[in-house]
């Protein structure tokens, strides 16, 4: 699979939990219960991941790269899947899951982004 690298990486961010739902026939990374990023496949099977960004940041990478489309099943404002069978860079995907765990720990208390961070 091309981004053969994503679950590590994922799972190497400080606080990351991952799991698999079932009904959604999805894995799910996510900081204390809340996803950043959701690896599954749209309504054709085809595999993609879908990630939490900022608006503008997700509007421009869906301008500039095909196989970039908005939120399958998702909040189309906040949310961003890309085919994992597409030509977006490695470096690009690195970019995107980086924000939507930002974002997702951005969220959270002082108090637990500081837990986090402690830990190890």
């Amino acid at each position: 699979m091309k981004y053969d690298w994503m679950d590590a990486y994922c799972l190497s961010k400080k606080g990351v939990e991952k799991d698999y739902k079932e009904e959604w026939q999805a894995t799910r990374y996510m900081i204390r219960g809340k996803i950043f990023a959701m690896q599954g496949g749209d309504g054709k099977g085809e595999p993609i991941i879908t990630v939490k960004l900022e608006p503008l940041s997700g509007a421009q990478l869906r301008e500039e790269y095909k196989d970039i489309v908005p939120g399958y099943h998702m909040n189309k404002v906040h949310w961003n899947s890309l085919y994992l069978r597409g030509d977006v860079p490695d470096k690009v995907l690195r970019g995107m899951l980086d924000q939507a765990y930002r974002i997702v720990l951005g969220s959270m208390s002082k108090k637990v982004q500081k837990e986090i961070a402690r830990s190890e």
